[in-house]
């Protein structure tokens, strides 16, 4: 079989090796011709942040070993057996990937890896601070033999600082983020509901591997990232890092309204339903004030001059609108506001999310295959118009070791 180049000095001019990988990859012209065909990408990760990075290489075309424990594998593959059996995070983030399975506490093991690493593009870890430098497989450790290699190294609070080596779990980085303190309602502070500081470090980490791609094809060389969670999640919670500077107070705990825009938030209709609106100038306060509450003194009302003034007094014009939403179910509602030119959103479950008619209209859904049969699953999102989607595989534990040891000519 052929291999991708070790010379690293053989690159095209974006950085992608002049030779494809081997057959495990994907074989169609139209998916070698994906961004990233020809890139390999080696990953010593669990969890969300390096899987949800390196899934999005593998989206682009990237060849992804994920280097598993023999037997139980990733263990994020265990937390639940939602999908047919398998774990709703672990078959999000780890199609068309290949798995090897290598007990990296093993001499022999560990050399193999190294063997696979002088043929890689890209190392991508999330591992215990530290673990892969007492490997052998740090930055410093590779550098010299492999000077082409980039190595992204993801952890909680960066490999420098008094933090380096403290345990980080993604509750704890939204704790340490400020992320609780401005999310959830007044005196009950609350978890976001997905894994946001993962993602945010899979996010910042993929976007830094494609950089160090694109920079490896102008200089030959390759880099070392350092990509911390806490960092990820501070650039993103910068709006209100601005809006409590020079010790001005942090945004109020407002539920799922806007801290400091209103009306903007969740507001009940008849029937029980509930709507999501809002109102970004007060061009458009004005229309939703004479078109929807046909209440056109409001725009006048002291208590409602400006959004600054309404974020004030909420509570007195929540009652206000609620009184006329009472009249209409949801759905009427929704149209109304839509005809009137108003921001809105039904407050949909996850059940509405599967069946949502915008993601059906443009084609968004397709399957995947895994271990205990398809299952569907979102095309990759802002794809180029008219290029190949990949969407392959979800590897059982170790599937792809013999194809790759005799690939890499590995003894065993």
């Amino acid at each position: 079989m052929s291999t991708v180049s070790s010379d690293h000095s053989q690159r095209r001019s974006f950085g992608v090796s002049h030779l494809h990988r081997s057959g495990l990859a994907p074989s169609s012209n139209a998916q070698d011709s994906l961004p990233l065909s020809g890139i390999t990408v080696v990953s010593l990760e669990q969890a969300i942040a390096g899987p949800f990075c390196t899934r999005q290489l593998a989206d682009l075309g990237a060849r992804v070993i994920k280097v598993e424990r023999p037997g139980r594998g990733d263990f994020n593959r265990d937390h639940d057996q939602r999908v047919k059996g398998l774990c709703s995070h672990f078959v999000w983030t780890n199609r068309s990937k290949e798995s090897l399975a290598l007990d990296l506490k093993k001499p022999k093991d560990l050399d193999a890896l190294k063997q696979i690493l002088a043929k890689a593009d890209v190392l991508v870890q999330n591992l215990a601070p530290g673990a892969t430098e007492r490997m052998g497989l740090g930055y410093e450790a590779l550098k010299s033999a492999h000077p082409g290699l980039i190595v992204c190294d993801i952890s909680g609070y960066g490999s420098t600082g008094p933090y380096k080596n403290k345990k980080a779990y993604d509750l704890l980085i939204q704790s340490e983020s400020g992320f609780l303190s401005v999310t959830g309602s007044p005196g009950q502070p609350a978890k976001s509901g997905i894994s946001i500081a993962d993602i945010a470090a899979g996010t910042t980490a993929f976007n830094n591997v494609l950089a160090a791609i694109i920079q490896r094809g102008k200089t030959g060389k390759g880099c070392r990232l350092d990509v911390s969670m806490l960092e990820s999640m501070a650039e993103w919670m910068s709006f209100p890092l601005y809006y409590a500077s020079d010790g001005a107070p942090s945004p109020a705990l407002a539920g799922a309204e806007h801290a400091s825009i209103y009306p903007y938030g969740p507001f009940h209709t008849g029937g029980g339903g509930t709507v999501m609106l809002g109102m970004q100038n007060e061009r458009e306060y004005g229309i939703f004030c004479r078109e929807i509450l046909q209440k056109p003194e409001l725009v006048e009302d002291e208590r409602f001059a400006s959004t600054a003034v309404r974020s004030r007094n909420r509570r007195e014009l929540k009652v206000i609108i609620e009184d006329v939403f009472s009249g209409f179910e949801a759905d009427e509602m929704l149209e109304k506001l839509q005809t009137a030119g108003i921001a809105n959103a039904k407050l949909n479950d996850m059940a509405g999310l599967w069946a949502h008619p915008q993601l059906k209209a443009r084609d968004r859904w397709t399957e995947v295959a895994t271990p205990n049969g398809n299952i569907p699953a979102l095309k990759p999102a802002g794809a180029a118009d008219g290029s190949v989607v990949r969407m392959d595989p979800i590897p059982a534990v170790g599937q792809h070791n013999e194809t790759i040891f005799e690939e890499f000519a590995i003894d065993r």
